[in-house]
C-alpha cells in the first residue's frame, strides 16, 4: 500500500492533530476528503468538507454532521474504496 499523505489540523484554540488522507472526491462542486488517526489498520475515520472561500491561503474544513450529507458522502468513499467499509457511531 502507497504511503498516504498526512495533514496536521489546528483547531481554533486546540493542540494540532494529524490525519491521514485516505480519499477525496468533489460533489457538486464542493471538496470533501476522507481521513482517519492511524497510518495503518483500523482507525476513526472522518468526511470532512472544504468550506474554504476561493482564493484563501489556507483550506477550512469542517466535520460532515448531516446525517443526510454524511449518508450521501459515504456511500460515495465506500464506492471509491473497495475494501473499506464505514460505519457510523
Amino acid at each position: 500500500m502507497a504511503k498516504q499523505e498526512k495533514i496536521t489540523f489546528q483547531p481554533e484554540g486546540e493542540e494540532p492533530v494529524d490525519f491521514y488522507v485516505l480519499e477525496q472526491t468533489k460533489i457538486g462542486g464542493v471538496d470533501y476528503i476522507l481521513v482517519t488517526d492511524v497510518e495503518e489498520g483500523d482507525g476513526d475515520a472522518l468526511i470532512l468538507k472544504d468550506t474554504s472561500r476561493d482564493g484563501e491561503a489556507e483550506g477550512v474544513y469542517t466535520i460532515v454532521s448531516d446525517d443526510e450529507e454524511l449518508a450521501a458522502v459515504a456511500g460515495v468513499f465506500e464506492n471509491m474504496l473497495e475494501d473499506v467499509e464505514l460505519e457510523s457511531e
